[in-house]
């Protein structure tokens, strides 16, 4: 082909070029056409850019240029969304959770899995009357707030104690939603996030969707090692560390008393944040939990996290973000870019709720019942699989964190778990990096009672059983 050939000519060479390939396969770069089909780069420019037209070709600046799919439309063959690899590429989603979150139970299964509470042990009566009083407000359907209604931000305040006031509290869409918008709002794109390991998987996935280098900081019986951490501040530069210092997800480990001060310093003298996720504030097993980080934070190092989702219902999705500074104006300007504010009928509710003596009453119910069913579980786990390691008997929380024998695989485990009727988490998500060894996260909360967990625990013994 001559320098005088035409983008027409070139298109047509391109088109015999595109039948030898596949859907997904990359064409060669600029360069390499203008010195195959000696033409100039304004030529090829144009040729690409018409092949697109015809959706023959999809471009990825700064990637190249993809053969599309082929649509099957009307002739019988099957849709083709292999293009959509190509326009996806660089965004990486961790869908593990979405997909173990909607695996159903086989019929007569045990549920084990999750993070929720059984129905049985949720405030149905309560959040019912909640939600119809707050429907009969006259401002009910009113726009509420960016920052969320005055009185539910004094509710979230006056648990955080300290100089904690509703200024500095944010509503949010539940506690997963507060942690996505903050790795997005906190660090940029590549940056290194500490986290204890192991940790919440639905944090690492929010962390790594915002681009974010999860870092391991080993943790032991009384929580994250403030000399671990920070060798992993001075060996990564991070500015960023997610932690939960009060019944750990999935250990439920408690950060002793000593180390509280102790790591919130290590963040303050690497300039970095620290979140505080406090889910499980209203999960203690006995009324005594330790005041949280942010009580005691007077620099705004803290970004603290909570939420009314676990110790209530998985669709009361209440949470809220207590942060001071800049980075509370930096969040307040990103929820108007994600949602402008938390649907007003929700939050009413919420406080409806909150209000009255039956939320009280609630949380002590539902504290004596954690408490009988972290004990009925753990007890029959020591009777049906004795080769099983309890790491800690948890003062809060909803789950227990079992080590498994020397070469075990916890993914094994599960499946084998399943077939027996019984769903359990695989340890290995809650890890940043290679996991120690081989883990199960098993809930006592979602279970319709103790005799469920007690038929759970044998159902366990004969699936290790049988498989030995």
């Amino acid at each position: 082909m001559s320098d005088s050939s035409t983008s027409a000519d070139l298109v047509t060479s391109l088109r015999g070029l595109l039948a030898g390939l596949s859907p997904g396969d990359r064409l060669p770069t600029s360069r390499e056409l203008t010195q195959r089909f000696k033409v100039g780069p304004g030529t090829v420019a144009r040729a690409i850019a018409a092949l697109a037209a015809e959706g023959a070709v999809v471009t990825r600046p700064g990637s190249g240029t993809y053969v599309a799919h082929r649509s099957g439309r009307g002739t019988g063959e099957l849709p083709d969304m292999s293009w959509q690899a190509v326009a996806l590429a660089g965004r990486d989603f961790d869908t593990a959770n979405a997909a173990e979150a909607v695996q159903p139970l086989p019929e007569g299964g045990i549920a084990m899995a999750g993070g929720y509470l059984h129905e049985s042990l949720q405030p149905t009566r309560a959040l019912g009357a909640a939600l119809a009083r707050a429907a009969r407000r006259p401002d009910a359907w009113h726009r509420a707030p960016t920052a969320g209604l005055a009185p539910l931000r004094a509710i979230f305040a006056r648990p955080a104690g300290g100089g904690v006031n509703p200024d500095d509290v944010l509503i949010t869409g539940g506690g997963q939603g507060a942690l996505s918008m903050l790795f997005r709002a906190i660090a940029a794109p590549g940056s290194p996030v500490l986290m204890e390991s192991p940790t919440y998987p639905g944090a690492l996935a929010a962390a790594r969707a915002a681009g974010l280098r999860p870092v391991p900081v080993p943790m032991d019986d009384e929580g994250i090692r403030p000399d671990l951490l920070a060798d992993a501040f001075a060996m990564t530069g991070a500015r960023l560390l997610y932690c939960q210092p009060t019944f750990h997800n999935p250990t439920g480990t408690v950060l002793a008393p000593a180390r509280r001060g102790q790591v919130v310093d290590v963040a303050r003298a690497a300039g970095a944040f620290l979140i505080e996720d406090d889910f499980a504030r209203h999960l203690g097993h006995s009324r005594q939990v330790p005041r949280p980080l942010v009580a005691d934070d007077r620099d705004g190092t803290v970004v603290h996290v909570t939420s009314l989702t676990k110790p209530a219902s998985p669709s009361l999705r209440i949470g809220a973000v207590i942060a001071r500074g800049p980075v509370m104006r930096r969040l307040q300007g990103m929820r108007f870019v994600d949602d402008f504010f938390v649907t007003r009928p929700l939050q009413e509710a919420a406080v409806e709720l909150v209000s009255t003596p039956a939320w009280d009453r609630h949380l002590r119910e539902l504290s004596a019942a954690l408490r009988e069913r972290c004990a009925v579980l753990a007890d029959a786990l020591a009777r049906e699989v004795p080769e099983w390691t309890l790491t800690g008997f948890p003062s809060g929380g909803l789950h227990l964190w079992v080590e498994l024998p020397q070469g075990s695989q916890d993914a094994v485990m599960a499946d084998a778990a399943r077939a027996y009727g019984v769903a359990v988490n695989a340890g290995g998500r809650y890890f940043p990096a290679e996991p120690p060894g081989a883990y199960l996260r098993l809930g006592f909360a979602a279970a319709a009672d103790t005799a469920e967990l007690v038929e759970g625990a044998r159902r366990l013994g004969a699936a290790v059983r049988d498989g030995s």
